[in-house]
Formats: C-alpha cells, sequence, structure tokens
C-alpha cells in the first residue's frame, strides 16, 4: 500500500495513522484519551476532562482575531470494534491494519475506525497547525457514543463556552446534516428451562455467515439480511414440522451494528436428520433469492456436531424460536416530510443464552419521539406474550432541523463557493450527540460535516482518500469566515 503519511492534509493522516494504532474500542478509550491529552500537554494547550473521560481542549484566538466567535469542533474517540470471523485481530492491542486501493482506503477484515476517527484527527489537525489564523477553537471529544452517546450525556456543563458546533461525525461528503433520529435499547429476557437429552437425538450446527452487516441505523433504508432474523425463520420453519430442541443459539454483539453471523446449535430426532438438513437446504436458497440483490454472499453451514448432554426443553425452545421470529426488525415506516428519510426502525441486533436465560438485544430508531415510544411498547408487548421480561436503556432525543440557522446559511454558500454546486441539506436516521449537547447548552447552532465514509460498524468500511482534503479545507473555511 502507499504510505498514509504522504496523503493529504499530512497533519490529518499523521493523527489519523496514529488513532488506528491505539486500541479504542467503546468504552475502552483509555490509551485514546491519553494520546489527546499528550499531544495538549505538547502544544501547551489548556484542557478539561470531566468525570466521564470527555476531554476539550482550548485554543486561544489569534491576534486579531479575538472577537470572532468562540468555533466547537466535536468527534468522539471510541470506534465500533467488527470484523470477520476467520480474521484474527485482537481489538484491545493490534493496531487496524490498513489497506489503500486506489482512492479507497480500508481495513483487512475489520472495521476502519474512520467513523470518527477522520473526526478526531481534523480536530487535532486544526490545533496543531499554527499557520492558520484563526478565532478561538474549543476540540471537544466524547467517550462512549457508539454503545449509548454516554459522553454526549454525562458532559458537564462548564465545558464549553462556544455557541457554533461543527460536529465532524457526517459520513457523506457534499450533505451538511441538520438532524437526526432519537433512540433508544431493549433489552429482553426470556428464562429457559433444560433437561437431558434423549438418546434418539443428533445435533446439528447451523450457521448464517457472510452478509453485509452495517450501520443499523445509516444502511437502514438499505434493508439488509440480518443473521438472526434469517436463523430465526429458518428454525421456526423446521420446528412446525419437526421436533427440535435448542441446545445454544448466539448472534450479534453490538446494537448498532446489524447481525452478519448467527448460529444454533439443536438437537433433532436421528430419524428426521437428513430430512432436516433437505428442508433447511430448500429454505436457505428462498431466503437467497428473496435478499440476493442487496446480500448476495450469504451463506448456510449445516454440520454434525458432537451430542449435548443438556438441551433447553420444548417449551422454552418453542418460545425463543418465536419471539426472536416475532420480534421487528427493520424499517417500520418511512418519512412523510422528507424524501427517502427512514422515520422508524428496529434493529434485532443481539442473542445469546447465559445463566438460564435467553438475551435479546433491540436498538430502536426514529425522528418522532411518540413513534419510538410505540415501538418500545410493541417490543413489550411481544415480549410479554413469550413470557419475557423487557428492560429499557435511556433513551436520547432526536436533534430538530433548522433550517433558519445562520451556521448552515454559511456553510452552505462556503461550500457552492468552493466547489461551484449546492451542498445536500439532510436529516439522518442515525444518532448524533448534537441532540444531547443541544439540549445542554441552550442556543448552540450547530451543523455536522465529514467525508465519505461507506459501510460503517462492519468490516466493510471504508474513506473516499480524496473526499478527506476537501472535507478539512471545508471545514477550515467555514472556521475562517464565521
Amino acid at each position: 500500500m502507499s504510505n498514509i503519511n504522504d496523503l493529504k492534509p499530512k497533519l490529518l493522516w499523521k493523527h489519523f495513522d496514529e488513532i488506528r494504532k491505539i486500541p479504542h474500542c467503546s468504552k475502552h478509550e483509555e490509551k485514546i484519551r491519553d494520546y489527546i491529552i499528550n499531544f495538549s500537554e505538547n502544544q501547551k494547550l489548556k484542557y478539561k476532562q470531566d468525570k466521564t473521560g470527555n476531554i476539550v481542549i482550548y485554543k486561544t484566538a489569534n491576534p486579531g482575531f479575538e472577537k470572532n466567535p468562540t468555533i466547537i469542533l466535536q468527534g468522539h474517540m471510541d470506534m465500533v470494534c467488527e470484523k470477520n470471523s476467520d480474521i484474527k485481530h485482537d481489538f484491545l492491542k493490534d493496531p487496524i491494519k490498513l489497506k489503500i486501493n486506489n482512492d479507497v482506503l480500508t481495513a483487512d477484515g475489520t472495521t476502519l475506525g474512520a467513523d470518527n476517527g477522520i473526526g478526531v484527527a481534523t480536530s487535532l489537525a486544526i490545533l496543531e497547525d499554527n499557520n492558520l489564523k484563526l478565532g478561538a477553537i474549543e476540540a471537544l471529544f466524547t467517550v462512549d457514543e457508539e454503545t449509548g452517546l454516554t459522553g454526549a450525556f454525562a458532559l458537564e456543563n462548564n465545558m464549553l463556552t462556544g455557541k457554533k458546533m461543527l460536529n465532524l461525525d457526517s459520513e457523506d461528503f457534499g450533505v451538511i446534516t441538520v438532524g437526526c433520529a432519537g433512540g433508544g435499547d431493549s433489552q429482553v429476557k426470556l428464562e429457559i428451562k433444560t433437561k437431558n437429552a434423549s438418546d434418539d437425538l443428533e445435533n446439528l450446527l447451523i450457521k448464517i455467515y457472510g452478509l453485509r452487516g452495517g450501520h443499523s441505523g445509516v444502511d437502514a433504508r438499505e434493508q439488509r439480511g440480518n443473521a438472526i432474523k434469517i436463523l430465526a425463520r429458518l428454525l421456526w420453519n423446521i420446528s412446525n414440522q419437526y421436533k427440535i430442541f435448542l441446545s445454544d443459539i448466539k448472534g450479534g454483539d453490538k446494537h448498532n451494528a446489524n447481525p452478519r453471523e448467527a448460529h444454533a446449535k439443536i438437537s433433532v430426532p436421528k430419524k428426521d436428520k437428513e430430512e432436516i438438513i433437505k428442508d433447511l437446504r430448500s429454505f436457505e436458497k428462498n431466503i437467497l433469492e428473496e435478499i440476493r440483490p442487496i446480500d448476495p454472499n450469504m451463506k448456510v453451514s449445516i454440520e454434525s456436531i458432537e451430542k449435548t448432554k443438556i438441551i433447553l426443553d420444548e417449551k422454552s425452545t418453542e418460545s425463543i424460536i418465536n419471539l426472536l421470529h416475532s420480534l421487528p426488525h427493520g424499517v417500520e415506516k418511512m418519512s412523510y416530510d422528507i424524501k427517502g428519510l427512514v422515520e422508524t426502525s428496529t434493529n434485532l441486533a443481539t442473542v445469546s443464552i447465559k445463566n438460564n436465560s435467553a438475551l435479546i438485544g433491540l436498538s430502536s430508531r426514529s425522528s418522532i419521539a411518540s413513534a419510538l415510544q410505540d415501538l418500545r411498547d410493541r417490543i413489550h408487548a411481544i415480549s410479554s406474550l413469550a413470557g419475557a421480561k423487557v428492560t429499557e436503556g435511556e433513551s436520547y432525543p432526536g436533534w430538530k432541523p433548522n433550517l433558519n440557522s445562520d451556521l448552515l446559511k454559511l456553510s452552505k454558500k462556503i461550500f457552492k463557493d468552493m466547489y461551484k454546486k449546492e451542498a445536500v441539506v439532510e436529516a439522518i436516521h442515525a444518532g448524533l450527540e448534537c441532540g444531547i449537547i443541544g439540549e445542554k447548552f441552550s442556543g448552540m447552532d450547530m451543523i455536522s460535516v465529514g467525508p465519505t465514509i461507506k459501510y460503517p460498524h462492519s468490516p466493510e468500511e471504508q474513506v473516499h482518500i480524496s473526499t478527506v482534503d476537501k472535507f478539512y479545507q471545508y471545514v477550515l473555511e467555514i472556521i475562517r469566515k464565521i
């Protein structure tokens, strides 16, 4: 590959190259926080850290620019850590391995961390470049954005003084984001019972893999395959024809990533085994035909495994399969107001069996608070029919667009002057920290911008290199002209 440090802008890529070497999965931001603090101290810049671990670096205005409004640059320190099952990679210690193919930068079988490593590197590069003549800057780096916006929720109200904020966490150059969906997680817990397996049973391991996965919000409208839902559908079909018993089921591991892989261990009567395999292959063919246009590489593997002594009883098996098959997933409703925008969706994200319970995680989003609550209520209703209990994480607010924003008007004009075309102004079906920060700091004028990043939250994640320099220059021009 080409040397990443040969790319422009050099300071940005220098910092991104360092960031990709530092473990920084959600809830494990200690080392990247140390990197940011060391940077601040080396640059002789003041910084403040709150109890949650959020950091703000403060850079005073250059002489002659003291009257310019203070600009907040905001991004998050953590990344979604996903990898293909055949890749050996320890996110807690191994650097991300990079691959460059023409204008595309990717990782080798893992997430890249461009979300939001490019945003963090942008802030650091602007802070470091003393040749820039700018007003005061407050660079906010939050923790744990990807698993619940924890940092933004806990951000202390003495951290920021500015009233104009550039969130650097968008993923489509030429698009100015002015609104986002709110959301909330649900955890379903179903108590299960087990029994000893009889001698006439044999075991099968069913695996679903090869799906694209992706961001559960940004990619929702593509309606990619969900490994857990596909597995549940297969199990539901055979369980209605044959007696089967689950002994294990697992899929997904991130609430905001569409599950790419899932597996189940089942025990079946020896006399039905071959017919069950035959039927599973038939169902696999049907499902692949349905999703081939968006997920052509889906695979189902079926293999015989050693006999399991302990299995779930018939009722527990039936309840889990029915529950997984019934719970919502995907697009629930498109927006009436904004063409092409998903209004409401759910990601059936995770399933596992632990301590005599089946645990199912879902993440729901909507740009309308009442629609979000109704969807979460429906998860409660479906779960109660199965005898399961639901606990809910705290919901986070959406970000209502302000089309009269002075910052938006200026940013649109600058983009047209620089690139001779109109910027697209849109809201997205994903969670940004702007909604929470805007509630904490009233009167905040905000937009979100970024380079082109495709397929975040999956090992397909990529950044289009040529858009990074354009994005960087655009951000600088906004800061200069505010």
